[in-house]
């Protein structure tokens, strides 16, 4: 369970008495608004700036778009979209393409449970060639994070190819528990929450959460927040023979379930692979589709951060590309001022 400061503060007052704990609740007070007037909070996901004398707030939307063969799509420009939150249409302000599109930050976290010893280097050689692949050279940046009953953050961003790969080779054993959700929260609320450039996590597991304090809602919550998108490459079924994946036929279980919604609400996709070959391909689908996203930026109507979740929809103008066409983003956000931090 994640303990807010106040609460800490709360449990450890038990032990004084209450004139003390009243001077000592005084004086942390006045401490926190001295330390907050001096250090800004970090950029909430709905970007917060000024214009003139009145602060505004916007909301990113990495948006990607299909044929009807699933076949990425380019070349469309920004009167080729709508978007809307709950309904009303919103002006957008910013759009930007596979061109012009601002650098990726791209935090790979591999699943080093136990379940995963006989998969380990088929995974390791795939998130290798995956960083490859979506790292430009002196454009885009990664980072590498493993996670089983502890989070182990092995390598922070970087463009340099050779300390990635050192990394992943690092990796020689697995842990006890799977701490799925901890280690999305803290990738997202530590290292994400300010880089400035597209925030993406690929997330390689091949079992349900058995460990983590945060659960799914906070982890979807924060992914929101801090503007990150979630894809999941699921190795359950297996990577050292020909065992059919959930995409060969077999029925999703409850897990599966949590990591589809998971990666849809954060306008991302759940893969699923069935051997070597097709966790080679997942990766380069998320590679192909980071290079081709479109970027939209728009000004909600509604200003004000009520801390209410609002529905996002992004359609195109042109009816007949709108029939041709499949869009996928992120399908809402929560209006609040983000300065949500983990307490350890």
């Amino acid at each position: 369970m994640f303990l807010s400061k106040f609460e800490k503060i709360e449990s450890f007052m038990k032990y004084i008495s209450a004139k003390t704990a009243l001077r000592l609740l005084i004086s942390v007070f006045c401490c926190v608004v001295a330390i907050s007037a001096q250090n800004p909070r970090p950029t909430p996901p709905q970007q917060e700036r000024d214009v003139g004398q009145i602060k505004v707030f916007e909301v990113k939307l990495p948006v990607t778009v299909r044929d009807k063969k699933k076949n990425l799509v380019s070349g469309l420009t920004k009167d080729d979209f709508l978007v809307f939150e709950d309904g009303v249409q919103q002006e957008i302000t910013f759009f930007s393409d596979e061109k012009t599109n601002p650098p990726v930050y791209v935090g790979v976290l591999m699943d080093t449970s136990p379940s995963t010893a006989g998969k380990l280097k088929f995974s390791k050689e795939a998130a290798k060639n995956f960083i490859y692949t979506v790292t430009r050279l002196r454009k885009d940046k990664a980072a590498f994070m493993t996670f089983d009953h502890e989070l182990n953050l092995i390598q922070d961003f970087t463009d340099k190819l050779d300390l990635l790969d050192r990394a992943v080779d690092s990796v020689k054993k697995t842990g006890t528990q799977t701490a799925l959700y901890d280690a999305i929260w803290f990738f997202c609320d530590e290292k994400l929450r300010t880089v400035p450039g597209r925030r993406v996590i690929v997330v390689i597991t091949d079992g349900d959460d058995t460990f983590s304090r945060a659960e799914l809602e906070d982890v979807i919550d924060i992914a929101q927040r801090t503007e990150t998108t979630i894809f999941a490459i699921s190795t359950k079924a297996g990577i050292l023979g020909t065992v059919p994946g959930v995409e060969a036929g077999t029925v999703k279980d409850e897990g599966d379930k949590i990591l589809d919604r998971l990666c849809r609400e954060t306008g991302g996709e759940a893969l699923y692979i069935g051997d070597m070959l097709a966790l080679e391909r997942a990766f380069k689908r998320i590679s192909e589709e980071l290079r081709s996203q479109y970027i939209i930026t728009y000004r909600p109507r509604n200003q004000e951060l009520d801390g209410r979740k609002r529905k996002i929809e992004v359609r195109l103008a042109d009816k007949e590309k709108a029939d041709k066409y499949k869009i996928r983003t992120k399908t809402e956000y929560r209006a609040i001022s983000d300065d949500l931090k983990l307490n350890n």
